[in-house]
């Protein structure tokens, strides 16, 4: 990348307080000859330019000091002043929060445009927008937040709507320095074809975590990311599209336009492995956002990872399985063989066995078991109550909570009404062939049914080995004995790939907040991967509508890429008719000409050392995926250089990485080399789809090795 650019769409005069930048060398660099009076004025448009430079660079040296002023001053509070050690406690978190959430990155850019506003209004007439809110010490704003209303213009104006803006400047950095600008002048219907800087931000050779998009933002992607928070999004991505990243910048979005609100909630992103989570780890703390949960599906469920038939586990995560887990819990529920009788002191009060019946009838299924049996307990002690009462004594609410907690009601609310937990539930449905038949019902097949019980049942369900659809089924169970707690905002990636149940047990936890459901079906890769987004919705609790006040989910779709180039999509997308007929084919803005190589390659080893070799000669990451089974071989062909091999559970930060190609989904490399595609396809049964995901990794060039055959949709 040059040291120095200066760019410009504008032929505009000079302005009092800023003169326009102009096509034309840099500054160190001397005029070329021309025409007689033609050097002259480059150099007046190169003088002009670099004055410009110069006040926009002086202005970054004067925000970079304003805000470590502003993060020394968080420093210096202290937490002494509240009352109690609680308290104290509190704030000072707050306090580190704070610190935490100004820290200045050397290396990204502090703001990314300029505004130059034409409305007459109280706000400023110049704005900065950048990453967070940068003030000087008399409150001024020096930059001002991404996601602020005035800074919404930068992403939206355009000529036909300038939104009250007269210019627009982009900047240009390289490790941190301010190295150039443009100008688009709206007011005059002047703007750039294509951004320059936008593009080489985009096409900016990348390595570790993932980077945030926000001086790249584009028109669809922001309205996206600025929508409602009672509006649950989901939004269809094909591969480059930058999904993800607004999905994560939109919860940046809501966190600062309802930051009383979802700090009392929470935001919670869940991702499809570890691997994921760290590789998007950096993205809202280069925001300012440093408190929000990460998991996956396994971290909010539970870790259970007992191996299981894919065939079985598709039955498992089937929306099926709800009425038959209703029919097995409240199938616990007994009628009382006999009343209750409470003695107190000399006094004996008796309830019959066809009212404890009523009880029972009146509660089940009317509530959560949990609070079912407490209810039941406290209805039992008011009819004893009653017959106090009938008596002429005066019991108050201690006299029935006591009766509520005595052996009498409490041997008769075990009896009738016993205390479960989800585990005891499914492993005596996965145990015991005539209580499944009698859940299962007509919602199973026998063959079904079959195929769910144990070949060999653990002695108990504190010994049984649970599977990962298991964790679903017991978080079910879960809610329908106590309510689970909800969140204000829900961000899922890769949804396509989560089954019925798995996405039910999501949905319970933003109940009563919103979402954000972020894949590409195109990329499902499980037994049970979804096939239209209104199921997900419908299985999340957010069934398409019109997605305002909580009341639906709307779906978007993004087809457009910015990050994997055109040859490379093009020859992914030819898997498309065989793994999702239905959707649009991707466009890519990268023609990227050059970028695609498929080498017929006799020798693996030796073929891959040769690629890996040509692939560190230039600059960027490097992604060598293969079908898992070949991870080992690939990383002994590789002996001679310095590589890693990913592992599940963290990404490795290092230039040249061997990489599973279950592993893949989600993670982009700058130059990706791929083994054997053939062994990708045959590995699972949707082979051609995790294949599909393994081709889009690339976002420079891609080079595929092959001393089988490729499948056929590929040399079509």
């Amino acid at each position: 990348m040059p040291t120095e650019r200066l760019l410009s769409g504008t032929d505009d005069g000079p302005s009092p307080d800023d003169p326009p930048s102009a096509p034309g060398p840099s500054p160190d660099r001397p005029p070329s000859p021309g025409p007689s009076g033609e050097a002259s004025d480059e150099t007046a448009d190169e003088t002009a330019a670099a004055r410009i430079l110069a006040a926009e660079r002086e202005h970054l040296a004067v925000s970079r000091a304003a805000l470590r002023a502003m993060r020394e001053h968080a420093q210096s509070l202290s937490s002494d002043a509240a009352g109690d050690w609680v308290s104290q406690q509190i704030l000072q978190a707050l306090l580190d929060q704070r610190v935490a959430a100004l820290a200045d990155h050397s290396g990204t850019p502090l703001f990314f445009g300029r505004l130059d506003r034409s409305v007459a209004d109280d706000l400023p007439g110049t704005v900065h927008v950048g990453r967070r809110h940068v003030h000087d010490d008399r409150s001024r704003p020096l930059v001002v937040d991404w996601r602020a209303p005035i800074s919404r213009a930068f992403y939206q104006a355009s000529p036909s709507d300038p939104m009250g803006v007269s210019r627009r400047r982009r900047f240009g950095y390289h490790g941190g320095e301010l190295t150039a600008f443009e100008d688009e002048r709206l007011d005059q219907g002047k703007v750039l074809r294509q951004s320059k800087i936008l593009t080489e931000e985009i096409e900016r050779p990348r390595s570790g975590p993932m980077r945030d998009i926000v001086a790249t933002i584009q028109p669809d992607q922001d309205e996206i990311v600025r929508s409602e928070l009672t509006r649950t999004v989901c939004v269809q991505g094909a591969p480059g599209t930058g999904k993800t990243a607004v999905g994560l910048h939109r919860a940046a979005y809501l966190l600062f336009t309802h930051r009383e609100k979802l700090a009392r909630s929470g935001v919670m992103i869940v991702g499809p492995n570890r691997a994921f989570l760290s590789y998007i780890s950096s993205v809202l703390p280069a925001l300012g956002e440093v408190k929000v949960d990460q998991t996956t599906v396994a971290g909010m469920l539970g870790d259970h990872a007992a191996p299981e038939d894919p065939a079985v586990a598709a039955v498992k995560g089937d929306a099926r399985m709800v009425p038959v887990l209703r029919r097995a819990l409240w199938a616990h529920i007994v009628k009382p063989a006999e009343g209750l009788l409470y003695t107190r002191g000399i006094n004996r009060y008796r309830v019959a066995d066809h009212e404890v019946r009523e009880i029972v009838a009146a509660l089940r299924g009317t509530t959560r078991y949990n609070p079912g049996r407490a209810t039941l307990a406290q209805r039992l002690a008011h009819l004893v109550l009653v017959r106090m009462e009938q008596r002429g004594e005066s019991p108050d609410d201690r006299v029935q909570d006591a009766v509520a907690r005595s052996k009498p009601v409490k041997q008769l609310v075990e009896q009738v009404w016993p205390k479960l937990t989800p585990q005891q539930v499914l492993h005596r449905l996965l145990s015991d062939p005539a209580f499944l038949a009698a859940s299962a019902r007509d919602d199973l097949t026998p063959d079904e049914q079959a195929a769910l019980l144990w070949a060999r049942p653990p002695k108990s369900f504190r010994s049984a080995k649970w599977s990962a659809a298991d964790s679903a089924l017991l978080d079910e169970l879960g809610d329908m004995m106590e309510r689970t707690p909800s969140l204000g905002h829900l961000v899922v990636d890769e949804a396509q790939d989560l089954s019925a149940m798995q996405l039910r047990a999501l949905g319970r936890r933003c109940r009563t907040g919103s979402a954000t459901v972020l894949g590409d079906l195109a990329q499902g890769t499980t037994p049970w991967s979804a096939r239209s987004w209104t199921e997900v919705l419908h299985h999340l609790g957010f069934p398409p509508g019109d997605g305002q006040d909580g009341g639906g989910g709307a779906v978007t779709e993004l087809t457009l890429g910015f990050r994997v180039p055109r040859e490379v999509l093009d020859y992914a997308a030819r898997l498309l008719p065989s793994v999702a007929p239905g959707l649009a084919a991707p466009r890519s803005l990268r023609p990227g000409a050059g970028s695609l190589s498929v080498r017929h390659a006799p020798d693996p080893a030796a073929s891959l050392a040769e690629a890996a070799a040509q692939a560190l000669s230039r600059e960027g990451s490097i992604g060598v995926i293969v079908a898992d089974a070949g991870v080992s071989a690939a990383s002994e062909a590789l002996s001679g250089f310095d590589h890693r091999v990913l592992a599940p559970d963290s990404v490795e930060e290092h230039r040249l990485l061997v990489v599973p190609a279950s592993l893949a989904k989600g993670l982009e490399y700058d130059h990706v080399i791929v083994v054997e595609p053939a062994d990708i396809v045959e590995a699972e049964p949707r082979g051609l789809a995790r294949l599909y995901v393994v081709l889009t990794r690339a976002v420079t060039s891609l080079t595929v090795l092959h001393a089988r055959d490729l499948p056929p949709q590929l040399t079509g």
